[in-house]
């Protein structure tokens, strides 16, 4: 079995890993399928929003942020 390096020296303190050598951590394909999937990430949901790009005038960018916190929200609500 590997040794692995201590992560907590004798003072209690939490070791510095940047001066670690780069040769005892092992690529990703490497790890067990389990630990895989665990550090992959979130799920991708069914359901996504679509991104889009649009350009605003100054005076309605400048005007949906005077509306104050949440203004993005004004902007999914439909229009009427």
């Amino acid at each position: 079995m590997a040794s692995r390096l201590p992560v907590i020296d004798s003072d209690g303190e939490v070791s510095d890993l940047s001066m670690a050598d780069p040769a005892l951590f092992k690529p990703f394909p490497d790890l067990p399928k389990s630990l895989q999937a665990k550090l992959r990430g979130r799920p991708k949901v069914a359901v996504t929003k679509e991104r889009i790009a649009i350009r605003l005038s100054r005076e309605v960018v400048e005007a949906f942020r005077a509306t104050g916190k949440g203004n993005s929200l004004t902007l999914y609500s439909p229009a009427p």
